[in-house]
């Protein structure tokens, strides 16, 4: 990944419209467990962990409300 977490990698951009795509379907009416699953696993990923840590470390993100 890059150090720069304002210029993501491919992978990580990848990475992070899918999270966007799934999470949407999963809202949807034709949401499925599938997406759910997935949102799961795109979580966890270590690039995305790592993502966003640096970008809260910035602050460029929001807080949430309930930790």
């Amino acid at each position: 990944m890059s150090n720069d977490p304002l210029k993501p990698d491919v992978q990580l951009l990848i990475k992070l419209g899918s999270l966007l795509v799934h999470y949407q379907e999963f809202l949807s009416g034709h949401g499925h467990e599938f997406d759910k699953i997935t949102i799961q696993q795109l979580e966890k990923d270590e690039k995305v962990v790592e993502w966003k840590k640096q970008m809260d470390d910035l602050a460029l993100l929001p807080l949430k409300r309930n930790k």
